[in-house]
């Protein structure tokens, strides 16, 4: 019988401090959020956003953040989920943007790819175009950072995103699109945030999608419970082990990482409207 795979513990990366998890899911980690704030505190992590992908998870979002001084939420449905926006979810959502320690309106986006995979428990897209649209008014209507989720649908998402009134900002979460989306999406202004899976080996094309970002469109996220950095891939991921990702992403760009720690701290406060 093979041995389980420890469970990583989260230790600072050496030198690093100040640190900022632009995405993440508290509500998913089956440890406190206390525990997990904690932790990433030790680990040199100074901000956190905890992002709902459905009314429940948005309430727990914004629950986070008024608990703690540092969290901050996003709120939304996700698209996979995006037939349980009715009008009383619409509601319950536009309260919670209203609410000043809701920093975005997200996640929402497309997703094409469960839509082949688990199609009897996912909205199909035409549902999903309907709650993007709405979250898109939302955002702008809040003046809140809109939060994009992605997965094999880039040139309906794009296409959308040109059509649509324009949020003060555009962040797509996760980036993991081809280079010429990047470029593409860099050229309109959106923020591409890159999780752990920029670490991974095969991911040549991402880490140039992280270096040609500029100043003002990059962030760093975990989106943890996913997307778990090296050494640690294959674990379950949380905001104390995002350091791994900013060395690489550092390393990709070919500057210091307390540079980039700077620059990402500096674009999270502009993206989230934080900060003096």
């Amino acid at each position: 019988m093979s041995k389980k795979k420890p469970r990583p513990i989260p230790v600072p990366v050496e030198g690093l401090s100040a640190l900022v998890d632009a995405h993440t899911h508290l509500a998913s980690h089956p440890d406190s959020d206390a525990d997990v704030v904690s932790r990433a505190e030790a680990a040199g992590v100074g901000r956190i956003v905890t992002v709902g992908d459905d009314i429940e998870e948005s309430a727990a979002a914004l629950s986070a953040a008024h608990a703690f001084a540092d969290v901050y939420a996003a709120c939304a449905i996700h698209p996979v989920r995006a037939g349980q926006l009715d009008d009383s979810a619409k509601e319950r959502l536009r309260k919670m943007a209203a609410d000043p320690r809701c920093v975005a309106i997200g996640e929402t986006g497309l997703d094409a790819y469960w839509i082949e995979h688990a199609p009897e428990t996912t909205a199909d897209m035409d549902t999903q175009e309907e709650a993007l649209r709405w979250h898109i008014d939302l955002a702008v209507e809040s003046a809140k950072t809109l939060m994009i989720h992605n997965r094999e649908a880039d040139e309906a998402l794009l296409r959308i995103l040109a059509e649509s009134p324009q949020p003060r900002a555009v962040m797509l979460h996760c980036f993991s699109s081809p280079l010429q989306v990047a470029r593409e999406a860099l050229e309109r202004g959106y923020i591409l945030s890159f999780a752990g899976n920029v670490t991974f080996k095969r991911n040549e094309e991402l880490r140039e999608a992280a270096r040609i970002a500029p100043a003002g469109q990059l962030l760093v996220e975990t989106d943890a419970p996913y997307m778990t950095p090296e050494p640690f891939r294959g674990s379950r991921n949380e905001p104390a082990l995002i350091g791994h990702t900013y060395r690489c992403i550092a390393e990709a760009r070919g500057v210091r990482v307390e540079e980039l720690v700077q620059e990402v701290n500096n674009t999270f406060d502009a993206v989230y409207r934080l900060g003096s």
